[in-house]
């Protein structure tokens, strides 16, 4: 790993990509500007999450006003204009002074801004109509760069070896939170960075789920085929304190974060063999992962490949333990992922949307079973003109120990 933090900024060269990508959604939309707040937008637009008002405008070039700390994102943004702002009252004054007109109509991320905060800004823009462009930004952001794949192709390669550890470090009687602890170590001993993002409101996760027999199908509030108990019910997922025993699958479903770049991995583990039951479902999920696979062209709408992958369980006799059992039961079969677990495009029940060259998606067929647990599989794609090109390599059969 390198230590030298400059080589892990954003070129330029990406973020003069995406503003003018934006500024032809925001032209065509009739929006003057966006004020990007968001952290994980703020990110991909400006290559810096210190605390800054970015402010977009269709004519002209991009200005970042940093509250805390100016001279750090001085240090890894590349966009030329960074002034200090004492504070957001002065934004209005601001961007006169650095030759940016006031907009008309201003574009914000709706669907994640504190109320407070719209409030705050209506007042700072008292003649300006604010709206929702969270839906062009997390387009743009699903269609991801050369420079974005090689981050994601490395988070991947990085998954492949945090799954290599478990058989090491795996033991029975152990409890799940103590083999999630040396696991994520060796995570962490990898680069991990430490942060899982998610967008959805109230949604959190600690680097994943790694649960054990039953514990595999105790639900959770997450929009997620599995739960789990967690520590306390004040986290109410991921491992708990249950002891791990012989014969019982034991899922490993962690992320990998790399220079903010996500790489989603599940794999089963077992000490000793699992019963024949399990096995065959095993099986049946990486039939229809293959299944996905093939179908997942550029064009193919993604709620079509959840309908197909949902009819392929079913053929196997499963679709009752599909992603959930009965009412906690959830209508996807994937994600997008990136700078966030819950990216466009969803493999999802009435899904719309078309895959696209550059796109990347989790797939992770599994089966929950209510005293049992949970089989199947996770991976991380690249949607190609091809088809889907899978990113992790560590071997999908369940791993015997």
């Amino acid at each position: 790993m390198n230590d030298d933090n400059t080589d892990l900024n954003v070129p330029k060269t990406e973020l003069d990509h995406r503003f003018e990508h934006l500024k032809k959604e925001l032209a065509k939309n009739n929006v003057d500007a966006a004020l990007i707040l968001q952290r994980t937008d703020l990110y991909y637009f400006s290559g810096t999450i210190q605390q800054a008002y970015l402010f977009l405008p269709v004519d002209g070039q991009p200005l970042l006003m940093v509250n805390k700390s100016t001279p750090r994102a001085m240090a890894e943004s590349a966009i030329e204009r960074i002034v200090h702002l004492d504070s957001p009252k002065n934004i209005p004054d601001l961007l006169k002074e650095n030759g940016c007109s006031l907009p008309r109509v201003l574009g914000m991320e709706l669907d994640v801004l504190p109320a407070n905060l719209l409030f705050a800004c209506q007042r700072l823009f008292p003649g300006t109509r604010i709206v929702d462009i969270s839906l062009v930004i997390r387009l743009i952001r699903a269609v991801k760069s050369s420079w974005e794949l090689a981050l994601m192709r490395r988070a991947a390669q990085l998954s492949d070896r945090v799954a290599g550890c478990v058989p090491e470090l795996l033991r029975e009687g152990m409890s799940e939170l103590e083999l999630a602890g040396k696991i994520e170590a060796e995570a962490r001993r990898l680069g991990h960075q430490g942060v899982v993002r998610m967008r959805l409101w109230g949604s959190e996760m600690f680097y994943g789920h790694l649960l054990s027999g039953p514990s595999g199908a105790v639900p959770s509030y997450l929009s997620s085929p599995t739960g789990g108990s967690g520590a306390s019910p004040a986290v109410a997922q991921g491992p708990g304190f249950r002891t791990i025993q012989r014969h019982e699958p034991v899922l490993v479903d962690y992320m990998f974060a790399h220079n903010g770049y996500l790489s989603d991995h599940a794999r089963i583990f077992s000490l000793g063999a699992l019963p024949d039951d399990l096995v065959a479902a095993h099986g049946a999920m990486l039939e229809v992962q293959q299944l996905i696979k093939e179908l997942a062209q550029p064009g193919v709408r993604s709620g079509e490949l959840y309908n197909q992958a949902l009819e392929k369980a079913g053929s196997f006799g499963y679709e009752d333990y599909f992603m959930g059992v009965g009412s906690e039961r959830i209508r996807f079969v994937g994600h997008g992922i990136g700078l966030e677990v819950d990216e466009f495009p969803f493999l999802a029940a009435g899904q719309e949307l078309e895959l696209q060259p550059g796109m990347t998606v989790a797939v992770e067929p599994k089966l929950i079973f209510p005293d049992k647990g949970v089989v199947g599989i996770e991976n991380t794609h690249v949607v190609t003109k091809h088809g889907l090109e899978q990113l992790g390599k560590f071997p999908e059969e369940i791993i015997v120990i």
